[in-house]
């Protein structure tokens, strides 16, 4: 049951808590409002820790039209419903959600303080759910989710027997097309122009597979006769024209991690923050999850890793149970 109107929730109390400098205190921050973000602070805030989810907009959930592989949520649920629908949640049980961007952390004497745009505040705990920002290829392109999509394992399914393209030319792009046989037997992986860079094992593959390498640059693109919203197809500078449904582009991207760096935590050869199975980094009390981390891009596989950090926050943070001793000492300083 969520807390009635009225009651003293858990963000009514933070907000209430300074410390000697003004700035607000809390137990646990996240920063971050994706799905594994969110997920970690409806632990902490419903296991009664004073929780803030300090989320600057934008990221890679909120651009997704239709929501896919999440149970219990149907597809015609676009990723900014899906947000918007999980910050209330938080605030009903009593967190405290802002809008704002965290430029700098740091810490001091047990406890991490967050600079932001719209001030100061201080946490006993961090979790970084800063994510990763895909890169963009040059247009001309279709929106995203309408002929544009990043996630195979979440949009393949829509392309079963469709004609679909990959663009890129590094060995992970060669594996994306390679991968799209078991959907289609139509794929074409687009080079734009570029050389390949995947290694000769890769070119070799590759070129083993039925997938057609398209060199020629896209010259322009063409949208769907029956449905405007969606892609045609692209027109190539040697003038030839080819019908896709939709594709992947596959180029990379950047990890968010500038405030896993300043507070020294460890990453991966590939970039990623490196955790344990609890979402813990190499710094003490700082946690990360989602797309930051090693493994899958994927909604409930962020929310999951929300979750255990959660949990593993409050195992942290709790008062209770206390070691025997230290409660019996507790009640003779109270009658004494």
């Amino acid at each position: 049951m969520l807390p009635s109107p009225g009651v003293n929730t858990a963000a009514d109390r933070t907000r209430d808590m300074s410390d000697s400098d003004g700035r607000t205190a809390y137990e646990v921050v996240v920063v971050g409002g994706g799905p594994a973000g969110l997920t970690a602070a409806l632990y902490t805030t419903r296991l009664a820790h004073d929780t803030a989810v300090i989320d600057r907009g934008g990221g890679r959930a909120a651009m997704m039209l239709d929501t896919h592989n999440v149970i219990g949520i149907t597809e015609d649920i676009s990723g900014n419903e899906l947000l918007a629908t999980a910050k209330s949640q938080l605030e009903e049980y009593g967190a405290d959600v802002r809008r704002d961007t965290v430029t700098d952390v740091t810490r001091t004497d047990g406890r991490f303080e967050l600079a932001t745009t719209e001030g100061a505040v201080t946490a006993e705990a961090v979790v970084l759910a800063t994510g990763f920002t895909d890169a963009r290829p040059d247009p001309p392109l279709p929106r995203t989710g309408r002929g544009l999509h990043w996630c195979l394992h979440c949009d393949g399914y829509m392309f079963v027997d469709e004609p679909v393209y990959v663009m890129g030319h590094t060995d992970a792009a060669a594996y994306v097309a390679m991968i799209l046989l078991n959907f289609t037997d139509d794929v074409d992986l687009l080079l734009r122009g570029a050389e390949p860079t995947w290694s000769e094992d890769t070119d070799e593959l590759v070129r083993a597979h039925p997938v057609e390498l398209v060199t020629e640059e896209i010259e322009s693109m063409f949208k769907d006769e029956d449905d405007p919203e969606w892609l045609g197809g692209f027109e190539f500078a040697d003038g030839s024209r080819r019908e896709y449904t939709g594709g992947f582009a596959m180029y990379g991207g950047e990890y968010n991690a500038e405030l896993a760096d300043q507070l020294g935590c460890a990453r991966t050869d590939d970039g990623h923050v490196a955790v344990d199975e609890d979402g813990q980094t190499s710094v003490d009390g700082v946690y990360a999850v989602g797309d930051l981390t090693p493994g899958n891009k994927q909604i409930p596989i962020a929310m999951g890793e929300g979750a255990k950090a959660g949990i593993a926050i409050h195992k942290r943070l709790r008062t209770y149970p206390k070691p025997a001793d230290q409660l019996r000492e507790e009640t003779v300083a109270v009658e004494e």
